[in-house]
């Protein structure tokens, strides 16, 4: 037996394409045009299951008609979930002073009223992925649009005079086909749809390559994967999307001994690489990985200890912490001091593994000169956090004075696990579990389906939801938002970096700890606030450990464990 490009090599091509494709239908129609619907006829036949193949006999069809001096006929399609993929329009039959084709436009959006909304119009573009084309049909044709990550479609009947038959207006998703290996399921309803929402948001960005975004940002962002990837550690176990991309990002910034690269041209990016290697080694056990980044992590390394003074202060020649902290630069300094410091306490864990003690060593003395020198985050709870993260600051003494207050005004999406996991330092356990049920729960009751490239608790007052077009009066959350480089509709509505609540939960929550690479050991601490129980499993490269947490009337947690052989695991109440 040979497979197709055995017996034709030309088809064997390079880097082969491992998604799945599925045809989803819409699950409501939203909007039509016309006075009375007059201009679109049967649109509720695109919401019965149909299959993919056009024939002679399919009713009923919806029908798209233009007529002399009347609104364009269009229509408003929600698939009721973020997606990545394509739109496949199956046409019947085409009438027209053309040929017997025509015109259709084709716009998606994250939202509603993004799909609604021409290009230019309050920043909507067709950024990294075009999501507003024009095509021309014919009859019994089932064209594709190009993929980008959307919810909506309108459908514009372009040319006059004409009409248009639809069998079916499928989404073609477009994902990896894996198993949720990881879970959680606790007391709180809406903190488990939070921890689905977020490791659906990061499943989303697994495509090719590890994405930050599905519409905008479809590209490889190293420091933005690192969120990503304790998710897809959480929820997933190994994939090869991880290396795969840390790969890419390491092969487009080569050292030299005449060249210094960073990645995404970021020095904060090159130092997420690093704490992205010692997770990853941890989670899988995968000595022969980490071995071929020996070389290039001794040079990376070597380098960022020169980049600390003598007083233990980051020199680092380019200062840029994420966007919301970029007019802030005493909190990029404070976010780089303590993420630099991170970097070289991971760096030297790396090379205590790889059998370089003489520059581990060095790695230790330059992180712990780090902490002497404590900057004032200056009002950002990012930069805040990853001093209590690196051992600069004290958790309790910073979540007192800034983290802790506010509840969850000044969270980050990038951010949101690192803010997290400084107030479980602090054993505020109770805060984090309300800030996430605040700020990603809040995310939730806008309509979202997966989490935001960026949001603020601001926004919501006077917003109409995602899943609506916005009356007179509201404010559109969508349209009306974002900054920076995500302004209005350019704001990405899925963005891997936001999905943070997901292994937090798994590891502070659930209590999840990993103690030797591949999880050959494991800490069970749970910590669960006002939850009665907390239950789930945890994805290992020996198996699936399952934890079951269950407080009594008293407060005391009750811990089981059901662990895989090679997997040594030990319980540890909480306090």
């Amino acid at each position: 037996m040979s497979k197709i490009y055995e017996k034709i090599p030309i088809l064997q091509g390079s880097d082969p394409d491992v998604r799945s494709r599925r045809y989803i239908t819409p699950k409501r129609v939203l909007w039509t045009s016309g006075e009375d619907g007059a201009d679109v006829s049967g649109e509720q036949s695109l919401l019965l299951e149909r299959n993919q193949q056009i024939s002679f006999g399919d009713s009923p069809v919806c029908v798209l008609r233009n007529r002399p001096g009347k609104p364009k006929a269009s229509i408003l399609l929600d698939y009721g979930i973020e997606l990545n993929g394509t739109v496949r329009i199956m046409v019947k039959t085409v009438t027209s002073k053309d040929n017997n084709r025509a015109n259709i436009r084709v716009r998606r959006g994250e939202s509603a009223m993004e799909a609604m909304t021409d290009l230019g119009i309050k920043n909507t573009t067709n950024d990294h992925a075009p999501r507003d084309q024009v095509i021309n049909v014919g009859f019994y044709c089932a064209p594709e649009v190009n993929e980008s990550g959307f919810r909506f479609c309108r459908i514009d009947l372009l040319d006059e005079e004409a009409e248009i038959t639809l069998k079916s207006v499928s989404a073609v998703f477009i994902f990896r086909d894996i198993d949720y290996k990881g879970s959680f399921d606790c007391s709180d309803p809406l903190l488990n749809r939070i921890w689905d929402t977020a490791a659906y948001t990061a499943h989303l960005n697994m495509q090719e390559y590890l994405w930050d975004g599905i519409k905008r940002d479809r590209l490889v962002w190293i420091g933005d994967m690192h969120t990503e990837v304790l998710t897809i550690a959480a929820a997933f176990g190994y994939n090869e999307v991880v290396p795969k991309s840390l790969d890419l990002a390491r092969d487009d910034a080569p050292i030299s001994i005449n060249q210094m690269s960073w990645m995404n041209g970021m020095p904060a990016y090159s130092l997420w690489w690093i704490l992205l290697h010692k997770d990853w080694y941890l989670a899988t056990g995968d000595y022969g990985y980490l071995l071929s980044q020996k070389e290039y992590l001794e040079k990376l390394l070597a380098h960022l200890i020169t980049l600390v003074d003598e007083n233990g202060v980051e020199q680092l020649p380019v200062k840029f912490l994420d966007w919301p902290n970029n007019a802030n630069p005493e909190a990029m300094h404070a976010g780089m001091q303590g993420l630099l410091c991170m970097a070289l306490k991971e760096g030297a864990y790396l090379l205590t593994e790889l059998k370089n003690p003489v520059l581990a060593a060095k790695c230790s003395e330059t992180a712990e000169r780090m902490k002497k020198h404590n900057p004032d985050p200056n009002g950002s709870k990012s930069a805040g956090a990853l001093l209590v993260l690196s051992g600069i600051a004290d958790a309790e003494e910073m979540n007192d004075k800034l983290i802790g207050k506010d509840g969850a005004h000044g969270f980050s999406t990038f951010f949101g696990y690192y803010i997290l996991t400084a107030k479980a330092m602090a054993d505020d356990w109770q805060g984090a579990l309300d800030g996430m049920r605040d700020y990603w729960g809040g995310m939730l009751s806008m309509g979202a389906t997966t989490f935001w490239e960026d949001f603020d608790l601001n926004w919501m007052k006077n917003a109409a939801p995602i899943d609506e077009l916005v009356p007179e009066g509201k404010v559109d959350i969508h349209g009306d938002w974002g900054a920076y480089c995500y302004v209005k509709f350019r704001h990405s509505l899925c963005h891997g970096w936001a999905s943070g609540p997901c292994p937090f939960m798994t590891h502070y929550i659930l209590g999840v700890k990993v103690e030797e690479p591949g999880c050959r050991k494991l800490t069970i601490e749970p910590h669960l606030g006002d939850l009665s129980y907390a239950n789930g499993t945890y994805p290992t490269p020996y198996g699936v450990v399952t934890i079951r947490n269950t407080k009594d009337s008293d407060g005391k947690v009750t811990t089981e464990v059901s662990a895989p052989k090679g997997v040594e695991v030990t319980v540890k109440a909480a306090e």
